[in-house]
């Protein structure tokens, strides 16, 4: 997946928790008793490679918490998540993240200068 299908997947994930947002707040007095909405939780968790149990999303909230920042690619790969990001200290990292658990498996420093 390259970065620019990763970035409009992000964008289509927005896209769609904003539309299942305010059409949902639209039409809760329009909703019959029988249908049942999607939640976006659902619908970005549709997102997610096969095999994963992690959406996009969740791993981006996931590196956030870790103390990642300046996050600009999470690619699916060999049934792990591939994530560029800043770390802590500033050093610019590409972090091998487990598709189900979301934990750091490896961490690897990028060198800028290729």
């Amino acid at each position: 997946m390259t970065f620019l299908s990763t970035r409009r997947l992000l964008i289509a994930s927005a896209a769609a928790f904003a539309l299942s947002t305010s059409l949902g707040a639209q039409a809760q007095s329009a909703t019959p008793a029988s249908a049942t909405p999607v939640a976006p939780a659902q619908a970005a968790a549709s997102l997610a490679p096969r095999g994963a149990q992690l959406d996009i999303g969740q791993v981006f909230k996931r590196m956030q918490d870790a103390g990642m920042h300046s996050i600009s690619e999470i690619d699916w790969d060999d049934g792990r998540y591939e994530v560029k990001a800043t770390n802590a200290q500033g050093q610019r990292v590409k972090l091998y993240v487990n598709g189900t658990t979301g934990a750091i498996e490896y961490t690897r420093i990028v060198n800028r200068h290729r």
